[in-house]
């Protein structure tokens, strides 16, 4: 299979943004907007393409990931716990907490499944390489189950159009997990190896979206590029950006054919910002594929 590669004009800074680390970027099709994250800016953004504006809701600590919710506002993780957030009414409702008994643990990456269950997990976020963290699985009436142990930094998860695969993101594993993924109950099974990332690479797998064809797309930090995947692991596209941070992506627009790509700035030195200065923008790409909806929390 022949690897194209997408770079220059055919990529579009959209937001000019100086994020800390830029991330969970979600798409809401009725209000044609993109919600997205700065971890550790503490913020909740939502930027509207048609207009260029960006809103800004600030939260008393950090937010690590986000999804709509079916009865409106936001679901979300914040350092160890889950919470609801109102949009109209800024009101932040504190939910179910985990890991409090490990100091350096905190959330990471999340993403709801096509029934409304939310799925976080957590990381050491002093000893990335630390194998502390769990992946956890949240449905409708605050039940929390814990769905994987030993991770070694939870990051992007999402699932196969048929709704039988799950997709599962270790970043300092290298690796891209699948599980034979059950809807009824959210069960996962049969654990293994779907893409690994060379660890000579110079970056590490991020936040992932999968397409309507059933192709994963995985940011990798460090190197700056979001890899399409085909069902079988294979590398089939790549896009690479101008800043090297991608940290998370997802589809959005009218026919959900953007791909719009979060970025960071975190531990980037004054000569690397010099030479990337658009470090922590969001930027946009028409890939010609179409996404699958968003997800929304069923509680």
């Amino acid at each position: 299979m022949n690897v194209r590669t997408i770079s220059g004009e055919g990529i579009r800074c959209v937001l000019p943004w100086q994020a800390i680390v830029g991330e969970s970027p979600v798409w809401h099709e009725q209000e044609q907007s993109l919600y997205w994250i700065d971890i550790q800016g503490k913020h909740i953004h939502r930027f509207h393409p048609g207009s260029g504006q960006n809103e800004t809701f600030d939260l008393p600590e950090i937010v690590t990931c986000i999804a709509l919710r079916a009865a409106g506002g936001l679901v979300l993780t914040l350092k160890k716990c889950f919470a609801f957030f109102g949009l109209g009414t800024l009101a932040l409702e504190r939910l179910a907490d985990v890991e409090r008994d490990i100091t350096n643990n905190r959330f990471n990456d999340g993403k709801c499944d096509p029934q409304g269950r939310f799925w976080a997990g957590t990381m050491d976020a002093v000893h990335w390489s630390t194998p502390a963290g769990s992946l956890y699985r949240f449905s409708a009436g605050q039940c929390l189950a814990t769905m994987q142990t030993d991770v070694i930094c939870s990051n992007g998860s999402g699932w196969s159009p048929d709704g039988r695969t799950m997709y599962y993101t270790e970043s300092f594993r290298y690796a891209i997990f699948a599980y034979d993924f059950d809807a009824l109950d959210g069960a996962i099974a049969n654990r293994r190896i779907f893409v690994p990332i060379d660890r000579g690479s110079g970056g590490f797998p991020d936040g992932m979206t999968v397409d309507s064809e059933g192709f994963v797309w995985s940011n990798l930090v460090g190197v700056g590029q979001i890899r399409r995947y085909d069902p079988d692991g294979k590398l089939e596209r790549i896009v690479q950006l101008s800043v090297p941070r991608a940290t998370d992506c997802t589809f959005g627009g009218p026919d959900l054919k953007t791909l719009y790509i979060t970025t960071a700035r975190e531990t980037m030195t004054p000569d690397q910002l010099a030479a990337a200065p658009l470090s922590g923008s969001v930027f946009a790409v028409d890939c010609g594929v179409r996404g699958l909806p968003s997800h929304a929390f069923s509680g």
